[in-house]
């Protein structure tokens, strides 16, 4: 041990009085100990072990039922046309170290190692961006601001709010548990910029070894700057590791912005390359090549070609400028935050994998990894937080699956899965690995616990004088449902019975979850019977103390959705959007408009409604719905014309053992959608006609999603003869 005297007496003393020691100290003390490392209070390597099942909600593979494609990477079922094999595409919503941990120590791990194993992953955690959950929404001409929920600021404050020792903790975290997914020749690009690069190379260092280190790609975006103390800061860095030894690495020939650069001065000289003119069409190259034409007074010949393009030009090395921001008007461009070019992620993808491997982005944002995956052949799986963004990247996968279908060119099934009751579960402390009844036990301790932040939450007081009810808020007595249930047409029925019985004009219910299509149909039943109902959402902030005290929490109530079945020829249904309706508030209307200075305008979201707050040179206010109609608030709806077809099976781990069971509920089969883009408002609200192989009773989902990627489903019955 190399200490002197001094120092083991000062080691022991501190340990005696119960303080940390001086990092100094390390290499002295401990085996082993790296000749650099990355070092921040309260550092582990211990990683989260938690194994969560995951939930399968939706699962799409026939964009508008209508696919001609021939499908050469999974089997078919000749009958319906379906996906029957084969790895599924699969999009999950939720916390990422949940969502990584599960994955690499559950029953799914089984299907990604089946599938080839992990063979590239991309992530691009955000940094320092206090308002990156903040998302513009259109509406008609307008556009609204879609506030973070609370979940996000919560992910904000906890991840990157606190400084870069939080920052580098959470990724340290997720790159063990990622590594440990990875398949022996895989390959991770971390995208940063300048204010993390530094410790996210000395994270890969730590967790992939620095002997792994493939390559620091520079991404040069040509952002103007007007930086006056320093040097415009005009690049972004990806840092490139390899698992072990060995790796896939395709090399990438020049960019076409440098072949047109050779290409032009070549043709200064009056050398000519004729093949790749041909194929141009760039105006600059066409251009000049009609103005040789026209001083050598002939049309060009295949032979005026005096150098060969493989040859002349080398691969693309460790600089990307010919890649720029994603422009204002440019086709893929979503308005999400963060959102990268697809060029700079096909480059990527294209490099270090093969087609067919699998690959995943668990910060997926907009999905544009994914989406470039699924263009050029690859299996994926992409992560995120964000509600909104997995309905982003929902849209933009069935968009990118539509045009491979016109063309003929196979494309992926994909599910959409998340962590349901069993995350809520996880947040409330809850061991998942625990046997079903003792599970059960501990669920109904922590909800007692949790039944006073849910009602302060809401804003209402605990009661133990209304049978039945936990609280009381305005004269209305309060419900609360299970932690890890669903609130069913019974219990609500049960809960009207209650209130006539005691006299109570109205009682609010609130819930995580709610039996699909029932709000018309109880909101009428209990407003026959004298009792006026409301049905609000738990939203998953109610976890976040911190949240409830600042009186951040928000429930909402439960969306209604009206749909009329059209019957048709040779047993055909469509469907028919009738009504929808929301009721959200996300500011104040008053309150906006006493802010506004002069001149000043603002959209905002009360009581239910998009609505423009408009102040005048001379004071005076206005508002201006924007929401005129009620399908304004719709920005994507689909339906399963055969809903309860298929059972929600999940995989649990008790005991060791795996264990499939049916938890009741049904998957969503997307058989057709209709949705808004940037390039397209317009929204059908008819479905395309669906025909039944058989006669028989059937039931049709319908799931409604709205401008802040919410949704609402109702279930119908339909009989065809």
């Amino acid at each position: 041990m190399d200490l002197t005297d001094s120092e083991k007496e000062q080691v022991i003393g501190l340990i005696a009085a119960g303080k940390p020691l001086p990092a100094r100290f390390r290499a002295s003390l401990f085996e082993d100990v790296r000749e650099t490392e990355l070092i921040w209070p309260g550092k582990t390597t211990e990683v989260e072990r938690t194994v969560l099942p995951f939930q399968s909600i939706e699962h799409i593979d026939e964009p508008r039922s209508e696919t001609n494609a021939q499908f050469d990477l999974f089997s078919i079922d000749e009958n319906s046309g379906r996906q029957s094999g084969g790895w599924t595409n699969k999009l999950i919503w939720g916390d990422n170290k949940l969502i990584l941990s599960s994955l690499a120590n559950g029953p799914l791990r089984a299907e990604i190692e089946a599938a080839g194993g992990l063979k590239l992953v991309y992530i691009d955690p955000p940094f320092d961006v206090g308002a990156d959950f903040t998302i513009d929404i259109e509406v008609g001409d307008e556009s609204v601001t879609k506030q973070p929920s609370v979940i996000e600021q919560v992910a904000y404050r906890d991840t990157w709010g606190r400084g870069i020792d939080s920052y580098v903790a959470m990724l340290s975290e997720r790159l063990r548990i990622i590594h440990s997914l990875m398949s022996q020749d895989g390959v991770i690009a971390v995208h940063c910029d300048w204010r993390i690069v530094h410790h996210v190379r000395m994270l890969l260092d730590e967790v992939f070894g620095a002997d792994n280190f493939v390559n620091e790609l520079i991404w040069r975006y040509g952002k103007m700057s007007n930086a006056t103390q320093r040097f415009p800061q005009n690049h972004d860095n990806i840092c490139v590791y390899s698992v072990g030894t060995s790796h896939t690495f395709h090399p990438v020939r020049q960019s076409d912005s440098e072949y047109k650069t050779r290409f032009v001065r070549h043709l200064r000289d009056n050398k000519i390359f004729v093949k790749e003119v041909k194929l141009s069409t760039d105006k600059l190259i066409t251009g000049r090549m009609k103005k040789i034409e026209k001083s050598l007074g002939r049309k060009l010949r295949d032979d005026d070609v005096l150098f060969d393009f493989d040859t002349e030009f080398k691969t693309q090395d460790d600089v990307f400028y010919d890649i720029s921001i994603i422009k204002g008007n440019a086709e893929e461009r979503l308005d999400f935050p963060t959102q990268k070019p697809e060029l700079l992620l096909s480059r990527i993808v294209a490099a270090f994998s093969n087609e067919g491997d699998l690959v995943a982005d668990f910060f997926c944002g907009s999905g544009t990894m994914l989406a470039v995956a699924e263009k050029i052949g690859r299996k994926w799986l992409g992560a995120d937080l964000g509600r909104f963004a997995i309905h982003t990247t929902r849209k933009r996968i069935i968009h990118v699956q539509r045009e491979l279908a016109k063309k003929g060119e196979s494309y992926r099934a994909f599910e959409i899965l998340n962590l349901g009751s069993y995350e809520r579960q996880y947040f409330a402390g809850i061991d998942p690995s625990l046997p079903e009844e003792q599970r059960a036990a501990s669920s109904k301790q922590r909800e007692e616990q949790f039944l006073d932040l849910i009602l302060g939450a809401y804003g209402a007081q605990r009661s133990e004088q209304l049978p039945g009810f936990q609280g009381v808020k305005d004269k209305a007595a309060v419900l609360v449902g299970p932690l890890d249930g669903t609130i069913t047409q019974r219990v609500v029925s049960r809960a009207i019975e209650q209130a006539r019985e005691n006299n109570i004009q109205r009682i609010d219910i609130l819930g995580f979850e709610f039996e699909m299509g029932i709000k018309p149909v109880m909101i009428d039943e209990a407003k026959d019977l004298g009792v006026i109902l409301t049905l609000k959402y738990i939203p998953n902030d109610v976890f976040d103390k911190r949240a409830i005290a600042k009186q951040e929490i928000k429930f909402f109530d439960v969306g209604y959705v009206d749909v009329k079945p059209i019957y048709g020829k040779e047993r055909s249904v469509t469907i028919e959007l009738k009504n929808f309706a929301v009721f959200y508030a996300q500011e104040d209307a008053d309150a906006t408009a006493a802010g506004l200075r002069n001149g000043q305008a603002k959209v905002v979201v009360d009581t239910g409604q998009v609505v423009r707050i408009a102040k005048d040179k001379k004071g005076t206010i206005t508002r201006e719905i924007l929401t005129n109609d009620w399908a304004d608030w719709i920005d994507y709806w689909a339906v399963d014309f055969d809903y309860e077809s298929q059972r929600e099976i999940i995989t649990e781990i008790v005991d060791g053992e795996e264990t499939s069971s049916w938890t009741g509920r049904y998957v969503f089969e997307n058989m057709w959608q209709d949705f808004r883009t940037k390039q397209q408002r317009q929204l059908n609200l008819t479905s395309a006609p669906h025909s039944y192989a058989m006669p028989g009773s059937y039931k049709i989902a319908v799931k409604v999603i709205d401008i802040f990627g919410n949704d609402t489903t109702k279930v119908i019955p339909v009989k065809v003869k």
